[in-house]
């Protein structure tokens, strides 16, 4: 294909993909720009509400918050504990996730040197909030429809991305591509605001885009990912051999048989199982974890405190490598602090490129001719003859 010509199909699909894709972009970007210090917000936030919690010696077992936590519904049958969260910072609260059949209820946040129940998500305000910004974020509010679209959305964002780099304008003179003529005809400025935003933002807007869109299809993409890393898929879910007769093991036990597992890691998240059939998965952060909250795990069969299956970050293979990246890609965290701060503007510049691309689009649409000049044939014919 002539440069031109593909220079030309280029242009047509960057323009036709922000054209569609421009006000989904727009409500992804800023929510995620929300969300980027979405835990140091709610954090200062739940303080005000519940209080700081002072350390005072060694914090309770994790047996001992729960049963603290199961008097709060003693009167409730059908609620179970979904799973428990225990923080590394020594003031923060154990947050404890209630479960009635297949939903889950309102957080508690609990003491963890007391066992004190000291409010719930429902009481805080920031919490509802970044609640429905999550979901306004990941699935447009609309369930799995959403989830679908911003799916797609996400994948669209990648591609315009791409086809903005490389219709770039600095390419044929890198000054040129960074410079904004404020002085100039509004369109140029409109234009010139356009190519640097856009330069600045795309590398970001790419990786947040395919991490977002490989996460909302990951039964499409994971598969992928494994084959073009050469990873041997990982085996299905770890499964509990139910006894008749016989009841789950006490967490003090299966508590013990995981520390030993990983004896040097602090203790994170414990997921227990929802079927008879489950395993218990005990979530492990290990001193060279960068992650906050582990990304080692421990499996254990409920009934016989079998080991069925150790995740260790250190260990992994490297399709899980590439997998366990997207997450410090997507949220900004990989360069810490500064790379934090320049995902909010990451955030908002969709805004700024959709109302830009609209208006060159709009300067294009007006100064085109409504109808093509019409032909004198007469006039033509005369000359001929």
């Amino acid at each position: 294909m002539h440069s031109k010509k593909l220079r030309d199909f280029v242009f047509r699909l960057h323009r036709y993909i922000g054209l569609v894709v421009g006000l989904i972009a727009i409500i992804i970007g800023l929510t995620g720009s929300m969300l980027v210090f979405h835990d140091e917000i709610s954090e200062f936030l739940l303080h005000r509400q519940i209080g700081m919690i002072t350390p005072g010696g060694e914090r309770l077992p994790v047996e001992v918050i729960l049963n603290q936590v199961k008097t709060t519904y003693a009167n409730q049958p059908g609620v179970t504990i979904d799973r428990i969260y225990i923080s590394a910072k020594p003031n923060a609260p154990a947050i404890v996730v209630p479960r009635k059949q297949e939903n889950d209820l309102a957080e508690l946040y609990v003491n963890p040197y007391t066992g004190v129940v000291l409010g719930n998500s429902q009481e805080i305000f920031s919490e509802r909030f970044f609640s429905v910004v999550y979901e306004l974020h990941y699935s447009l509010l609309a369930g799995k429809t959403g989830y679908a679209i911003a799916g797609i959305a996400a994948l669209l964002m990648c591609i315009l991305s791409i086809t903005g780099i490389l219709l770039w304008p600095g390419w044929r003179k890198l000054l040129n591509g960074f410079k904004i003529k404020l002085d100039a005809h509004p369109k140029r400025v409109n234009f010139d605001i356009h190519k640097v935003a856009g330069i600045v933002t795309a590398i970001f807007i790419a990786l947040t885009g395919f991490t977002g869109f490989c996460w909302n299809f990951s039964d499409f993409t994971k598969p992928i990912i494994y084959s073009v890393t050469l990873t041997r898929k990982p085996a299905s879910e770890p499964v509990s051999i139910p006894v008749p007769g016989k009841t789950p093991l006490e967490l003090t036990d299966q508590l013990k048989t995981a520390r030993a597992t990983f004896p040097n890691a602090m203790l994170g998240t414990i997921y227990f199982p929802r079927k008879p059939e489950d395993a218990l998965s005990i979530r492990f952060k290990l001193p060279q974890d960068d992650d906050e909250n582990g990304q080692s795990y421990v499996y254990l069969d409920q009934y016989s405190g079998k080991v069925l299956r150790v995740d260790n970050i250190l260990e992994i293979p490297l399709g899980d490598r590439v997998l366990n990246s997207f997450e410090p890609l997507h949220y900004g965290t990989f360069g810490g602090f500064p790379t934090r701060i320049l995902y909010i503007f990451v955030g908002l510049a969709p805004l700024v490129l959709s109302i830009t691309g609209f208006v060159m689009w709009r300067y294009r649409h007006i100064t085109k001719p409504l109808t093509k000049p019409r032909i004198d044939t007469t006039s033509n014919s005369s000359l001929t003859n």
